[in-house]
């Protein structure tokens, strides 16, 4: 495996090089011919020049008249390029010097969605891995990013987008939490297995998890000689069959 990411490390490195470069080209021309050539990559799918021309802009004319718009712009081409770390660094400092800007609704939108992009698993699911275990630090951010969304913008045209979206967040979460209940029922930890469980039934029962977290609730008062509440997580079981 090192000897296959070591070559792909090298060749991004080099490619974070010849970025810098390329910058530095960028040619002196007025802010609204750089920001046309820069529309004009945006079509071409160009997006990493289109990086190279915005940055150029913001950098030359920060008070310009494609100001704010530059930002947008770069914060839809670093989601392209899947490079989230900046594009999530550009909505961060946008929102706190725009609070009160009319587009703020695609900006959390586009924060929801990079923080998804930074949890992206789909490297693993291609290898058929499981990693229902992972750090779920993006995609609780990325939850919190489209609630604020439908909070504050409830007829935001993104909106129903980030419904769908958080419906599958919130089963993702939940089967992060079933995996570390199970983590305790194999270690023996009853106790942090049964409260686990009753954390997934607050938060996330209205999940497929939920009927798993109150199989290994039962399990667990039983293996604590908690027989009533044993046999309370049985009963819910019987009249909620799977």
């Amino acid at each position: 495996m090192k000897a296959l990411l070591l070559p792909l490390f090298l060749m991004f490195a080099l490619a974070g090089c010849s970025s810098t470069e390329e910058v530095a080209r960028v040619p002196d021309k007025s802010a609204t011919e750089l920001y046309n050539d820069a529309q004009e990559s945006i079509a071409s799918s160009n997006m990493v020049n289109a990086i190279q021309v915005l940055e150029s802009i913001a950098s030359r004319y920060p008070f310009g008249p494609h100001a704010q718009q530059v930002q947008f712009d770069l914060i839809y081409c670093y989601y392209k390029t899947e490079n989230t770390a900046q594009g999530v660094a550009t909505i961060d400092r946008f929102i706190r010097l725009n609070p009160t800007h009319p587009d703020l609704d695609y900006v959390l939108y586009m924060r929801g969605l990079m923080n998804l992009q930074a949890h992206d698993e789909t490297f693993h699911r291609w290898l058929g891995i499981d990693r229902s275990d992972r750090d779920p630090s993006e995609l609780e951010a990325a939850f919190s990013d489209l609630q604020r969304l439908l909070k504050d913008y409830p007829a935001s045209a993104y909106a129903a987008d980030a419904r769908q979206r958080l419906i599958a967040i919130k089963q993702s979460l939940a089967k992060y939490e079933l995996a570390v209940a199970s983590y305790y029922m194999e270690r023996r930890a009853y106790v942090a297995a049964a409260n686990r469980s009753q954390h997934i039934l607050k938060y996330f029962g209205d999940t497929p998890q939920a009927r798993e977290a109150m199989e290994i609730m039962r399990d667990a008062y039983g293996e604590l000689k908690l027989e009533t509440l044993g046999a309370e997580a049985a009963k819910v079981l019987e009249a909620n069959p799977g």
